[in-house]
């Protein structure tokens, strides 16, 4: 089968964050959003069919999860990112950032420090600072149109007798690197030195672009494994977010447990049957689709990459290596972080996600999702265009 991504859904009226809240979050009705982390596709044909059956079937009650379950995530994990899971590690989520939240409430104690890597995806900040942690950064460094620890500062931070918990974004959004097997080694032998706890979201692990592998963290050794915890979920993979199900991997004993009882208390382990179906789908039928669908981001993601190289030179792309959310740099324009966003969406009518709200060092970028049909994509990009010459041209339309 070959999928059309080329096919525009109209989605509006259809209860969509995305698309339906546009003058809440922006202020206007008619602007084009290229802007939180949910494609613009259908999903995989086997999860749509699997939804279909559980809906005829017309019961909606308490549920538990198959073996099947638990086996699709486990095959697919092997197959795909050769990492050996077993069934026991696995304690279901609604979702990755509920599941942060109540780990930082397991794993430290209100006044602990918990380090993270901005510019970051902004829950991160949240389930730090509303949990009453403190906040740690080690600041990405970026050289030569890429982003890399600074392993000095890292080790600095981690060493404080007062860090517990590490939270790694991997592949990291936004800025969309996938972490080499020597960055995962030495992040882990920090950890392992100071006796971090490291949080490894995984969440876009699927989603990455030829020429590099993700590499799960904890399969790297049974030592770093035992000091991980490892959060997956099909919804960015196969655009199930509204779904609600995710994975939290923890292969040492002892942490699961702990995870358990905190667990226990906030009874948030049960999945809806919609949600159940769905993953289990995904995971077993869905890997053509997620192959088409990546040669087609490959296409946005060139054509993206193009359009600003040779319409507005003054805005660099850093060149992703996974995920479908792409870091771009506006810095050269001069403009402040509010006046930035402001233009795109007064002049340009486009929403995308400002970088100030993934850290300080994320001002001045923007974060674009291109998983959208490509025509949408255009759009999105001819509007940029437009409203980056008004700054030439005040009067231009």
């Amino acid at each position: 089968m070959t999928y059309d991504f080329d096919h525009v859904i109209n989605r509006l009226n259809t209860n969509s964050l995305k698309w339906d809240a546009l003058e809440e979050r922006f202020g206007a009705k008619n602007i084009l959003p290229l802007w939180v982390a949910d494609m613009d596709f259908r999903a995989p044909d086997a999860v749509i069919q699997a939804l279909h059956h559980v809906a005829e079937h017309g019961v909606f009650g308490y549920t538990v999860r198959p073996d099947s379950f638990y086996e699709s995530l486990i095959d697919w994990f092997e197959r795909k990112h050769k990492w050996k899971i077993e069934k026991d590690w696995m304690i279901v989520s609604p979702g990755v950032v509920p599941a942060l939240s109540l780990l930082v409430q397991a794993f430290t104690e209100p006044g602990d420090k918990i380090v993270i890597q901005s510019p970051v995806y902004h829950p991160f900040f949240y389930v730090v600072n509303q949990n009453e942690r403190e906040l740690v950064d080690n600041p990405l460094v970026l050289t030569d149109n890429k982003y890399e620890i600074d392993f000095e500062d890292l080790e600095e931070k981690l060493s404080d007798e007062r860090c517990k918990l590490f939270i790694f974004c991997s592949p990291h959004n936004p800025v969309g690197r996938v972490w080499t097997k020597e960055e995962l080694r030495k992040v882990g032998e920090l950890c392992r030195k100071h006796n971090v706890l490291i949080l490894s979201d995984e969440i876009h692990c699927d989603l990455i672009f030829k020429g590099h592998t993700h590499i799960p963290f904890a399969s790297l050794s049974d030592e770093f494994a035992d000091i991980s915890i490892t959060c997956v979920a099909p919804s960015k993979t196969f655009n199930l977010a509204g779904l609600q199900s995710s994975a939290v991997i923890i292969p040492n004993e002892k942490l699961r447990k702990q995870y358990k009882d905190a667990l226990r208390i906030e009874d948030g382990d049960m999945l809806n049957p919609f949600a159940i179906a769905a993953f289990e789908a995904a995971y077993t039928e869905g890997e053509q689709w997620l192959d088409e669908l990546m040669d087609y981001l490959e296409k946005n993601l060139h054509y993206l990459t193009t359009f600003f190289q040779n319409e507005i030179p003054q805005v660099t792309v850093i060149q992703p290596e996974g995920t479908y959310l792409i870091w771009v740099d506006f810095r050269k324009l001069g403009l402040t972080e509010k006046g930035l966003e402001e233009l795109l969406i007064s002049k340009g009518e486009v929403a995308v996600n400002q970088g100030y709200i993934f850290g300080k060092t994320g001002e001045g970028f923007v974060r674009i999702n291109i998983a959208c049909p490509q025509s949408t994509l255009k759009e999105g990009l001819k509007r940029i265009k437009k409203a980056i010459q008004s700054i030439k041209d005040p009067v231009s339309d």
